[in-house]
This record gives C-alpha cells, structure tokens and sequence, in this order.
C-alpha cells in the first residue's frame, strides 16, 4: 500500500523547516558569482575580436593609452609614388556640415607662405580660395576633435603633430597651381620641422572639377616642361566624408619630389574642404 505524500513530507520536519532558507541561500549565492562573472567577462569581451575567416575569438591586451577593441578605418591605397590613401566616408554627413558653418563666418582670401624674392602681388594667382584656420578646442559640436583623433589613429603620428585645422571654400574658377607642402630650406630659409604629411577631408560634394591632382605621380610629366597651371596625372574627386592622405616625405626623411599636388579649378558647384598638415615634430 503506497503512503500518501503528506505524511513522507512531515515525516522529516527538519528538512521541511531548512528547505526554504537553504534554497534563499544558493540562490543568492548563485545570483552573486554570475553578476560578478558576467561583469568580469564583459571586460575581457572588449577584447575579444572574432576572426573573420575562422570565426575564432582572438583576445588583444593593450597599453594605457591604446584602445579597448580593434579599430576598423578601411582605406584605398591610390599610388606609392607618392603614397596617398583614400579613407572613404571618413567623417558623417553631419559633422562636415557643422564644420562648414563654423568656418565659413570666418573666412579670409587664402595666404601663401612667401619663398625668397616672391611677394603677395606676385603670388595671388596661384591661390584663389578663401578660408581659416580652426583648432578642435574652438568647436562646440566636437567635430573637429572627432576628426582629428581618427586621424592621429589613421596615420599613427600624434595629435601634436598636426597644425590646426585650414578651412577652405572654392568658389566656381577658384583654384590652387601645384606646390609641395614641405618648405625646403633654400627657399623657405630654417625649419623647425617639415610637414611630413597632408590630410584633407573633403567637406562637400563638387559638381564638376575641384579635383586634387598629382601631375608627377609615378615620375610623369616630371621631364615635359609642365606648366604647373595644368590639371593632370592622378585625379581625386572630392566626395562630401571622404579623406585623403598623402605622404611629401619619404620614411629617410627626403622630400617626395612625386608628392607636387594642386586643386583643379572648380567648374560647377562649390568645394569645401578641412586640411590638416601633420608635421615630423610637434615643434613649428
């Protein structure tokens, strides 16, 4: 004959009276370790990358001032000679447009920097933009800055390194005749340091022309007598986001003699675009 249920359960009033605090007790317990645990793998989860082709996680330790995951910045390389990459939607639509409007209260017929014997009324032809120079503190959205430290991380030379920020607007017949951005000392007389690179975002759509040309890429045109008024060789079409980094300094420290660059006149439409000059030290 079975015995009912009622009397096995108060057969053992003592394992009646310690079930409930007992189960209270291992569920608190249990509640801690997973809180605690998760908390401690979500830490080491910003680490984990998973492996695209074995789908493997792969666990990265980083330094103090490194980042906490690994930094997707996809790019084109255009040419070794001179090095120029091109980082395809860079920036957002929105902190282009919040750049444009910061800069474009301030703007001021473009300067040059003058070599030996040249003068203001010799050069105004070569450059016929307008525009001003920003630094990242004086923008309140924080566009600016967010732009400059995707730089620093893109081209792995510090944010020190670069000049402030040079906001330049061509209107339709604006342009600016092919130059290097180093200043060679028998020019330019002593240097501080040399702007090793260039980084120009590109602010605006261009209806047609504005592109920024290097005439010398792969050693052409170099022995042809060329005009530097002449849009040739490679041609980068501004695109509203896009970047453009170029190299005027060999990894030796040598001037790039391929790296002459220059700013086709703009034939329709207006072109924005924010350059950023990174130089060798952070002494200029």
């Amino acid at each position: 004959m079975k015995t009912p249920k009622v009397r096995a359960r108060s057969a053992n009033p003592l394992r009646y009276k310690l079930g409930f605090p007992l189960v209270l007790l291992c569920c608190t317990f249990f509640f801690l370790v997973g809180f605690y645990g998760s908390n401690s793998l979500s830490k080491e989860e910003k680490h984990v990358v998973i492996d695209p082709v074995t789908n493997e996680k792969l666990v990265f330790e980083h330094g103090r001032t490194g980042d906490s995951s690994v930094t997707d910045i996809p790019f084109q390389v255009l040419s070794w000679k001179p090095r120029a990459l091109l980082y395809p939607n860079f920036a957002s639509k929105e902190q282009c447009e919040a750049i444009i409007k910061l800069a474009r209260t301030r703007l001021a017929p473009s300067g040059l920097a003058l070599r030996k014997g040249e003068s203001e009324a010799t050069t105004k032809e070569i450059r016929t933009s307008s525009g001003t120079f920003l630094r990242a503190s004086e923008d309140k959205t924080q566009s600016l800055a967010e732009v400059e430290e995707k730089m620093a991380r893109a081209t792995m030379i510090p944010r020190q390194n670069g000049e402030a920020f040079n906001v330049l607007r061509y209107n339709p017949g604006q342009k600016y005749d092919c130059h290097y951005d180093v200043f060679d000392p028998a020019e330019y007389g002593p240097q501080p340091s040399q702007r090793m690179a260039s980084f120009l975002l590109y602010l605006s759509d261009v209806e047609e022309g504005g592109e920024t040309m290097f005439p010398f890429e792969n050693f052409q045109n170099m022995n042809t007598g060329y005009n530097y008024k002449d849009c040739i060789g490679l041609k980068v079409k501004p695109r509203q986001g896009d970047a453009l980094l170029f190299y005027s300094m060999h990894p030796n420290g040598t001037f790039d003699k391929t790296a002459l660059h220059g700013s086709c006149p703009v034939i329709k439409g207006e072109k924005w675009v924010a350059t950023k000059w990174i130089r060798n030290t952070d002494k200029f």
